[in-house]
């Protein structure tokens, strides 16, 4: 394949990392959205890899690269350094192919993640405070011992074993206009970018592909608008499978060239994104797998005709899981916490029940205290947690309150 030949991976890359795979990864389902094609007045079919083996499509480069390694390489072992998906997808790949795979994960990584690495059979070495610091030592341990590094993102294999989800993609959907993705170091876009883009000009089609990033973790637009790398001082994102600062050099080098956008959402648009996609489509998708689906709802994406969403990874920590549907509720106006000043009496908790109650809202929660620095002697402080149907349903149950001499703050919602 000569269509992209400036390119360090290649169609061709591509079809031989998916003759690596056969049998290995699943080949995993696509869903209709009929809930999103309103949005986009078109068809949406999310893609899920949320329930690929280890619970992400990081299996797939994880795999080409180890495979592809020489006997003595494979005698040396292999080391890698992530938070979560990474490791699970080098550790299946390591016992699928009998290599000794050491994984160096943050300290304070979620248990889920850190057994389920274990499980897989990879040894387990907590180090440093983020993903850089263990990412420093995987590589000084690799300087150190021998062993392969097997990085994230940032190598020609692990690329193309991510590319493999867009050929497969593309069968699934042969009329494809337009794919969205989320974007961290730019494995993934990168791969997919090449295996769609040079497919589908076989094909004598176009397809758009385009990439979403979490704002507050959005290294790619800054360095796409530099034509460099720029990296950013600081991630915080509750997308912690795409809180990259920094691109990698080689996906970089493939998404200016193909890809037509990088687009941002906000947390609160991920939160929704990720109640949705467990309300209506009955999908646990992390994140950094939902950004797509964010975009869609924000309204980020303009005509972009037959669409697929692919949702990169399912593995997502019960307890973030927890903050994440609070936040996503309180987005959309279904989750409401006031804080109220009243004198200390009997009586008057009743009183805000009953008019809660008579709004039609549901108290979850009930905090009372009599003491703190704005609270005067002979005065407590109520926090109520409450369900409420939407932003106009939260405003009614506020106004009824204050109808009734209530000075409600909103702490949340």
């Amino acid at each position: 394949m000569t269509d992209f030949p400036q390119l360090p991976v290649t169609l061709d890359d591509i079809q031989a990392a998916a003759k690596l795979l056969d049998g290995v990864i699943a080949h995993t389902p696509i869903e209709q959205s009929r809930a999103l094609g309103r949005i986009t007045g078109s068809d949406v079919y999310l893609k899920c890899e949320n329930l690929q083996r280890a619970g992400s499509f990081k299996v797939r480069g994880a795999y080409v690269r180890m495979a592809k390694l020489s006997e003595e390489q494979k005698a040396s072992g292999v080391v890698a350094a992530s938070a979560g998906n990474h490791a699970q997808g080098v550790a299946v790949a390591a016992a699928r192919l009998g290599i000794k795979a050491r994984i160096f994960m943050p300290l304070g990584v979620a248990l889920p993640k850190l057994a389920a690495t274990q499980g897989h059979g990879a040894e387990v070495v907590l180090h440093g405070h983020n993903v850089d610091e263990a990412l420093a030592e995987a590589q000084r341990y690799a300087d150190e011992t021998g062993a392969v590094f097997v990085h994230p993102f940032d190598n020609v294999d692990i690329i193309a074993g991510q590319g493999t989800l867009g050929l497969e993609l593309l069968e699934q959907i042969p009329t494809l206009d337009t794919v969205l993705m989320g974007v961290g170091g730019g494995g993934l876009l990168a791969g997919v970018a090449v295996a769609i883009k040079a497919r589908a000009k076989e094909l004598g089609r176009e397809v758009r592909i385009i990439g979403v990033q979490a704002e507050n973790a959005a290294a790619y637009p800054p360095s796409l608008a530099a034509d460099a790398l720029v990296p950013l001082s600081k991630v915080s994102t509750i997308a912690d499978g795409i809180a990259v600062g920094r691109p990698g050099q080689l996906p970089f080098s493939i998404i200016r060239e193909l890809v037509d956008d990088v687009v941002t959402v906000s947390e609160d648009a991920l939160a929704r994104a990720l109640i949705f996609l467990l309300e209506r489509a009955k999908l646990v998708v992390e994140p950094a797998g939902a950004v797509g689906v964010a975009a869609i709802m924000e309204g980020k994406i303009e005509n972009p005709g037959n669409t697929a969403v692919i949702l990169s990874g399912g593995n997502v920590d019960p307890m973030l899981m927890l903050k994440v549907i609070q936040r996503g509720l309180a987005a959309a106006g279904r989750y409401l916490v006031v804080r109220i000043l009243l004198d200390d009496r009997p009586g008057s908790l009743a009183t805000i029940s009953r008019i809660i109650a008579e709004s039609d809202a549901n108290v979850t929660g009930v905090d009372h205290t009599r003491v703190g620095g704005s609270i005067s002697m002979g005065d407590v402080a109520i926090t109520i947690n409450m369900e409420t149907k939407g932003h106009e349903h939260g405003e009614q149950v506020l106004q009824n309150l204050r109808a009734e001499g209530f000075h409600p703050v909103v702490l949340h919602g």
